[in-house]
């Protein structure tokens, strides 16, 4: 009965690692979803913000403050819902006063220019200019 349970713990664990294993080979696609976007961006005329883009995240900086998102590239739209764990202040300042883009959890940029090195985004009557770094 002793060799039983053994046998079984031995293969509930085979199956556990092979399981994990799959999942983490999967989701190590780097940039999959982020096609032409992936790197990081920086804000043209600044010393202070950038936009890394890597799989389906985004990390918006401001020095040495960040908040990361999700983000959607569809068509020639840029959809980025940006989460703050702990709520600061300076979480909403990062991307509201630092780059401009409101609201801080439901943002829609529209995609002007995304060739090569250069990433020009626009809403209303607003323009950033990003350059890869």
């Amino acid at each position: 009965m002793a060799n039983f349970f053994k046998s079984i713990r031995r293969l509930t664990s085979n199956i556990i690692l092979l399981t994990s294993s799959f999942f983490l080979l999967t989701s190590c696609q780097e940039g999959s979803e982020a096609g032409d976007l992936l790197g990081q961006w920086r804000l043209a005329d600044t010393e202070a913000n950038y936009m890394n883009i890597s799989g389906s995240v985004v990390w918006l900086r401001h020095y040495s403050d960040g908040v990361y998102g999700n983000f959607q590239h569809v068509g020639d739209s840029l959809y980025i819902q940006c989460y703050s764990s702990s709520a600061l202040p300076i979480d909403t300042a990062v991307v509201e006063k630092s780059f401009g883009f409101k609201p801080f959890n439901n943002i829609r940029l529209k995609i002007e220019v995304l060739d090569g090195d250069i990433l020009v985004l626009s809403k209303d009557n607003q323009k950033w200019n990003f350059y890869k770094y």
